[in-house]
């Protein structure tokens, strides 16, 4: 069984680009026991040729010392996260060729990329300021702190694991899915807050078509801000309703895109349900809402169940990956759009609809195999939506 190993990377530059650094700490996953301390002066460079580097060093370490293990990466970098996950375009010809070093640097099969908050990183940031510190007082350019644990295993697996790779080489691809083909991946943006999602009011099709709160714009805003730093969405969808039209106009806008609408993508019909609350609904209907919550297939009075909804969603989801197959695709829709679809790829069962929660102008992205299958590369994401102040629980 292999070995699973965990790196802790960062890199850093004072003037970005200025005297930069890396650092990476290097740690049995099983026990926490940190086998490598390694850091490096790299000299004038920017804050993202440190932070790969730092990803560079510790999968290099790790693959002298078994070239089969299992690694998790963890990073506060979200750019080097992304794009060594195959979830972010690399634009710059420099950050693609050290991209392809950390790839190379061990099997991309075998890798994993985890996001992780700044302060959970602090052991590599302190090696990346101790060697800088070290060089501008003169001092040591490197840094190879090596536990004799980290030794042992190299000696006694090399010979093994050599021979071992001779039988069965691993494929040499940034992702490990290029044989089920090339995927189409749609990015769910639910729109910005109404006066309705403010209060938590029903809101489907059929009912009150309301505009963007001012904070929903707000939110639309950061939304289209992230989308454009990301630079990989080619194309954005909306729901025909006029809130998601007018988040979707605002990314338009921010990245330089058409919109394009798709009808199946607006929300549920919640029919006579519209405009109330949760609590109101449940002391005027509480028989119809017991019901409603029972099983996906009945509907609001006057309303569509989660079921027919889910038909017409699934519907508009094949027009999109007829049309646009391996494209990113932004969807701007709607909360129970967007989780049926999250359901859909998942295979999970539909009455998941009721235990899952997106804020507005939250991310989901999901990955459409050719094949058939899917995957889930995240849900509900929001952290662009920090500095946007928002009632609790919008």
């Amino acid at each position: 069984m292999a070995r699973t190993y965990r790196i802790e990377a960062d890199g850093g530059s004072r003037g970005n680009p200025g005297p930069a650094a890396y650092g990476s700490v290097v740690s049995d996953a099983a026990t926490g026991e940190v086998l490598a301390e390694l850091a490096e002066y790299l000299g004038v460079a920017t804050n993202n040729v440190a932070e790969y580097s730092g990803a560079l060093a510790g999968l290099s370490y790790i693959h002298s010392l078994d070239p089969t293990a299992r690694v998790e990466v963890r990073m506060d970098s979200k750019l080097v996260v992304e794009q060594m996950s195959g979830r972010w375009k690399i634009k710059h010809e420099d950050m693609r060729a050290l991209a392809i070093k950390v790839r190379d640097a061990h099997p991309p099969e075998c890798v994993n990329y985890v996001w992780i908050p700044r302060e959970e990183n602090k052991a590599a940031d302190a090696l990346v300021n101790e060697v800088l510190d070290s060089v501008k007082a003169n001092g040591s350019a490197t840094i190879s702190r090596l536990s004799e644990f980290s030794d042992i295993i190299g000696d006694v697996q090399e010979a093994e694991i050599l021979e071992e790779l001779a039988e069965s080489p691993l494929p040499n691809v940034m992702v490990g899915w290029a044989e089920v083909g090339v995927p189409t991946y749609t990015h769910l943006a639910r729109h910005g807050a109404t006066a309705f999602s403010l209060e938590k009011r029903f809101s489907g099709l059929g009912g009150a078509d309301l505009p963007l709160a001012p904070i929903g714009v707000a939110q639309a805003e950061a939304l289209a801000l992230e989308l454009a730093e990301r630079g990989e969405i080619t194309r954005i969808i909306s729901s025909p309703l006029l809130r998601t039209q007018q988040t979707a106009q605002i990314v338009a806008a921010a990245t330089g895109l058409a919109v394009e609408i798709i009808d199946d993508f607006a929300e549920c019909s919640f029919g006579d349900w519209d405009g109330f609350t949760f609590t109101e609904v449940r002391t005027r209907w509480p028989h119809e809402m017991q019901e409603w919550l029972a099983t996906t297939s009945v509907a609001p009075p006057g309303g569509e169940s989660f079921d027919q909804c889910r038909d017409r969603v699934d519907r508009a989801r094949k027009e999109v990956l007829a049309r646009y197959p391996g494209e990113h695709v932004l969807v701007v829709a709607h909360v129970s759009p967007i989780k049926l679809l999250v359901g859909l790829a998942i295979d999970a069962p539909l009455h998941s609809v009721y235990r899952m929660e997106l804020r507005p102008c939250s991310i989901t992205s999901l990955a459409w195999f050719p094949e058939g299958n899917a995957s889930m590369f995240s849900f509900s994401e929001s952290s662009h939506l920090r500095g946007v102040k928002v009632p609790d629980g919008t």
